[in-house]
């Protein structure tokens, strides 16, 4: 429903309009900021229409105010009175067709001359009546307007303000006006001197404005000087201060002197709090991570200092209370948040458990996934990230980069657990400076990885049953005697307020936030980054024999390479794949170091390429060498013509040959090689020796060798 004098706003221009007149299916409008105005015809099913669906606003009458009669000037009463006495007496009658625009400019013109007037001045008192409401206080003048409250005097020949209370030489000086010229200096010298990242002082730049406007300059020794006015020539700096206190933006100022940044860090309003844009637990957690102010020893060698750890948490923005935490050496980086969003869906009774430290469920009861986490954009932008939105339906709103002020909640939680370390634990960073002689905080280490995580818990268990000091607490809250503790907070917010906690599998959510990556099948198995698996399933099936799928998508832990996993069924299960044996060498290394390695030998291949070039060049030449030395001692040769079928028919008896002869020279002789030496001649008697008789071929053979040397010698 609409309603005679009823105001609305237009969403797309923001324009105003009141309704003046309802009649049948149409309305009436003026529109209420213009100078002038005559009515509009509208449907009043449009109007409707627009109101539903939100693209008028009904506002309030920005003119319905309450006037007191007593308050008014007789001037004021008198102007009004006349006007309302022409609306009454001489437009009321004729609003019909005033209201329309066929007819109205006749109306008016009549108007007009019946009361001596021109017609402008008709439309600019029924303006006023449409526009201001259609009552008799519509019609009194803008007097409210009038006066010079806030506005530049008007300047006369003396000078304005405060007189000088100075005198020089027993003379006072009365310095000078500030007019619009005096003014655009020191909006000039605001801007090119003050506005800068120099951070010149306001009396640097009003000695700047002296010296560039109100100084005379001459040279001396080639060098530009300036000598100054006198003082009642020159704006004083009082005066300068004072137009600089109208000129100034403290916005544009910070950010030009500083950065845009440094202004929404430290420097802007804060009208509200983080709390507004949540509706119960779990509507948005807060993720970020700080490296604590204190250095740790192994946990092997309490000698050995390891340096300083790394801690992630995560903060239910309603109730304040930690939900999650991670203390250890990874990050800040993906596998540090990963780990923290791990923990944040765990039995936080076990976890205390591992660390020595017993609660029961109702000191610590968070184990959710929120509806929105609000984190830094260097971990939470990439790949990694995808699972959280696409499969679990997680929001990730990514904070401006150096805007810590937009995770205030989680990041003022660091400041306290780092100023309690300092306060209590050895090896903690006193100062960021040390002095000559100061003892070197390190050496002080005491506290292992282990043991400085059940001190973390210890805080976090603290904080969580610790009183909020200024919570926004609701009318609801007080009411039900609630205490503004996190955990309180908590459990009052899942019992009245909706929120948006959600629970799931540890190892859905743990698949959902490993880093993920192709693999490729080949008949040597399921390929990595260059290492070799396989699975129950994928010999079950024969991929490596059909290879029907040459690529799949895995998930990996880059910590522990010894299986990778291949979801399945829509990523409600997974496939592991174990490390085979060519590739176990690297089931102890991280991703990085095998990528490393992979790197390191694909440079040193690259390197050797250009050698490899030259080595197989060298063999080419070689090979063509021996082949022409072939062919020409193949020409040289002579040889009686044979036709092709002889020749051919021959090859088996020349192998044969050639093989007897290479026998010869391929046999192997076992007993030494014997050297040519002077021996001495024996006699031998032959007729005992022709006596016997010899059967075997070979003894003869050697018998006639004998005869033959001995012949020689003689």
């Amino acid at each position: 429903m609409i309603y005679i004098n009823q105001v609305l706003q237009s969403v797309k221009d923001s324009t105003r309009i009141r309704i003046i007149e309802i009649e049948e299916s149409y309305v009436y409008i003026v529109n209420i900021d213009a100078n002038t105005s005559m009515p509009k015809k509208e449907l009043y099913s449009s109007l409707v229409t627009d109101i539903e669906q939100k693209e008028c606003l009904i506002i309030a009458d920005p003119f319905a105010r309450a006037v007191a009669e007593d308050e008014l000037s007789e001037v004021q009463i008198q102007k009004r009175d006349a006007d309302w006495e022409i609306i009454q007496t001489y437009c009321l009658e004729h609003m019909n067709s005033l209201l329309k625009k066929n007819g109205r400019e006749t109306q008016i013109k009549e108007i007009a001359e019946a009361l001596n007037v021109t017609p402008t001045k008709v439309k600019k008192l029924l303006s006023r009546y449409w526009q201001r409401g259609m009552n008799k206080n519509a019609m009194l003048p803008d007097y409210a307007n009038s006066g010079g409250r806030g506005k530049t005097k008007k300047l006369s020949d003396d000078k304005v303000g405060r007189p000088r209370r100075v005198t020089v030489n027993g003379e006072y000086r009365s310095g000078i006006n500030i007019t619009d010229e005096v003014k655009t200096q020191f909006e000039h010298a605001i801007n090119k001197y003050y506005r800068k990242t120099n951070n010149y002082s306001l009396k640097d730049v009003y000695h700047f404005i002296l010296r560039d406007f109100y100084s005379d300059r001459y040279k001396e020794n080639r060098e530009v000087q300036y000598r100054i006015w006198e003082s009642n020539r020159i704006p004083s700096y009082h005066q300068f201060y004072y137009w600089f206190k109208k000129l100034e933006d403290p916005k544009k100022d910070i950010e030009f002197r500083k950065s845009a940044k440094e202004y929404e860090l430290k420097h802007r309003p804060i009208l509200s709090n983080s709390k507004v844009e949540t509706n119960g637990p779990g509507t948005r957690f807060q993720i970020d991570a700080t490296i604590a102010d204190i250095y740790l020893v192994s946990s092997f060698d309490v000698n050995r200092i390891i340096g300083r750890p790394v801690i992630y948490a995560i903060i239910d923005v309603y109730s304040r209370i930690i939900t999650g935490i991670y203390v250890g050496l990874e990050g800040p980086s993906w596998l540090g948040a990963m780990m923290a969003l791990d923990n944040m869906v765990a039995d936080k009774v076990e976890f205390c458990k591992q660390y020595d430290i017993e609660i029961t469920e109702e000191q610590w009861s968070t184990c959710h996934l929120p509806e929105v986490i609000i984190a830094d954009r260097g971990e939470f932008e990439g790949y990694a990230v995808e699972g959280l939105i696409n499969n679990l339906n997680i929001k990730i709103e990514n904070t401006t980069a150096y805007r810590g002020d937009l995770k205030g909640i989680v990041e003022r939680k660091f400041r306290t657990i780092n100023g309690k370390v300092k306060q209590k634990a050895p090896g903690a960073i006193q100062k960021e400076y040390r002095e000559r002689g100061d003892r070197d905080y390190r050496l002080d280490a005491t506290l292992n990885l282990k043991e400085f995580t059940a001190l973390i818990i210890t805080m976090v268990l603290h904080h969580n049953h610790k009183i909020i000091d200024k919570y926004p607490m609701e009318k609801e809250m007080i009411t039900d005697g609630v205490v503004p503790t996190p955990i309180n907070l908590w459990n009052w917010g899942i019992q009245n307020r909706k929120g948006r906690l959600r629970t799931i599998d540890r190892d859905i959510l743990r698949m959902n936030i490993l880093p993920r990556g192709r693999a490729t099948i080949s008949r040597a198995g399921i390929k990595f980054k260059n290492l070799l698996y396989s699975s129950k399933r994928a010999i079950e099936e024969q991929w490596y024999a059909k290879l029907k799928n040459k690529s799949i998508e895995i998930v990996y832990d880059p910590r522990y390479l010894e299986k990778i996993y291949i979801p399945h069924d829509n990523g409600a299960d997974y496939e592991s794949c174990i490390l085979l044996e060519p590739s176990q060498q690297y089931k102890l290394d991280f991703i990085e170091d095998v990528i490393f390695q992979h790197q390191l030998r694909n440079e040193l291949e690259e390197e050797e390429r250009s050698k490899q070039v030259q080595l197989t060049i060298n063999t080419d030449t070689m090979m063509d060498q021996i082949i022409k030395v072939a062919e020409q001692k193949k020409k040289k040769t002579l040889h009686l013509p044979t036709n092709k079928k002889d020749k051919l028919a021959a090859i088996r008896e020349n192998k044969a040959t050639e093989k007897q002869a290479n026998r010869i020279n391929e046999k192997f002789d076992l007993s030494p090689i014997l050297t040519e030496q002077n021996t001495e001649i024996i006699e031998l008697k032959l007729e005992e020796k022709s006596e016997k008789k010899v059967s075997s071929r070979l003894m003869g053979k050697l018998k006639q060798k004998r005869d033959e040397e001995y012949g020689k010698n003689e």
